[in-house]
């Protein structure tokens, strides 16, 4: 079965030995050794800001939320994981949906404007598929109206956008270090903040609030990595390169086999340095995504309808209408990409998709 993804597994031996680590000094969690470690090492791979480990991606954006929501209406995208939204509910703040651009599929940042009012703390957007946000334009609007901006950007490990790091814009970033990730703890998650006074907010935040063993700076909860997941992050952690380098190997093989002509790609945004996360292919209508994703499954293929549904439609949500984050959540198709496709594999995936594309 060839799957959307299959998590990137690193010699046995190796994670073993950093499991080794761990038994010899008895240690296995609360910010230990290999914790520290992992964290040293992002962070001078990015070149990036304070960056605090957790376990796992949805935690940062809660305790970001909780930290700058100040329970007040969050300016957010449809076109995310469910996470994005159900954290927002989570923290007893209220989501305003804006739509999407129908390239780029980030937050239309030509619509924010029009609907911040008096309640509005926050911007939350999503950097969709690793493909960034109109920063600039966002960081104006947040100025002009006095905002916090935080960005989920769960799919943008390595991700640079001019010449930076992803992770060094907004007030925070958050990301994700699922096994799904092309870099991954099999679960887990970080947060980032160039703002020191913010960053010691939301250090002790997923901590209980602890001001050492015996008092306490302020509110917290438990967001702690444990050394386990930080021993399969230092596994995976040296096979970065090799995994953006075969997941790009990929991408060009779909971009040069794929019918371009009955199918819309992802438009990158300018002066973005990717990092090959997901492959989205956008079908003319539904009709014809199901009909290809039918052919997919029928040969044991098994793409993902990523994101779907449009989150403004979710029951609980009951947002407006988002014309165009509905209508591409209804006509995109996430195909399979990891390291180990071969090439017999993407020939026999591009193919099905071509006959079935009319």
């Amino acid at each position: 079965m060839i799957t959307v993804t299959k998590t990137f597994f690193p010699p046995i031996e190796e994670y073993t030995k950093q499991l080794e680590r761990i038994w010899q000094n008895k240690w296995l969690t609360n910010r230990g050794e290999l914790v520290l470690e992992l964290e040293g090492k992002i962070k001078k791979y990015l070149d990036s800001t304070n960056i605090l480990l957790m376990n796992n991606g949805t935690i940062p954006i809660q305790i970001a939320l909780k930290v700058l929501g100040n329970g007040g209406e969050i300016i957010t995208t449809p076109f995310s994981y469910v996470a994005t939204s159900a954290a927002i509910f989570w923290e007893n703040c209220a989501p305003v949906f804006v739509d999407i651009h129908p390239e780029y599929l980030t937050i239309d940042e030509t619509k924010i404007e029009s609907n911040i009012s008096d309640k509005t703390t926050a911007i939350l957007a999503t950097h969709v598929f690793g493909n960034p946000c109109n920063i600039g334009a966002i960081e104006n609007i947040a100025k002009k109206y006095n905002l916090k901006v935080i960005y989920d950007a769960a799919h943008a490990f390595g991700v640079t956008y001019n010449e930076q790091s992803i992770f060094n814009y907004g007030d925070v970033s958050t990301c994700s270090f699922h096994a799904t990730k092309l870099f991954h703890t099999g679960e887990g998650g970080a947060i980032f903040s160039k703002d020191a006074n913010l960053f010691h907010r939301l250090y002790y935040s997923h901590n209980f609030g602890h001001n050492g063993p015996l008092d306490f700076f302020g509110l917290g909860i438990n967001g702690k990595i444990s050394e386990l997941q930080a021993a399969m992050g230092l596994a995976v952690f040296p096979y970065i390169e090799t995994i953006i380098e075969e997941r790009k190997k990929v991408v060009q093989f779909y971009n040069n086999n794929l019918n371009n002509n009955e199918l819309h790609f992802l438009k990158l945004r300018e002066n973005t340095k990717w990092n090959y996360s997901y492959y989205p292919v956008i079908f003319n209508d539904e009709s014809v995504l199901l009909k290809v994703q039918n052919a997919l499954t029928e040969e044991k293929i098994i793409p993902r309808r990523y994101f779907y549904p449009s989150l403004n439609t979710i029951k609980y949500i009951n947002g407006e209408q988002m014309p165009v984050s509905e209508s591409i959540a209804s006509r995109i198709l996430c195909l399979p990409l990891y390291v180990g496709l071969s090439k017999d594999e993407l020939i026999n995936i591009c193919d099905i998709i071509n006959k079935n594309l009319c």
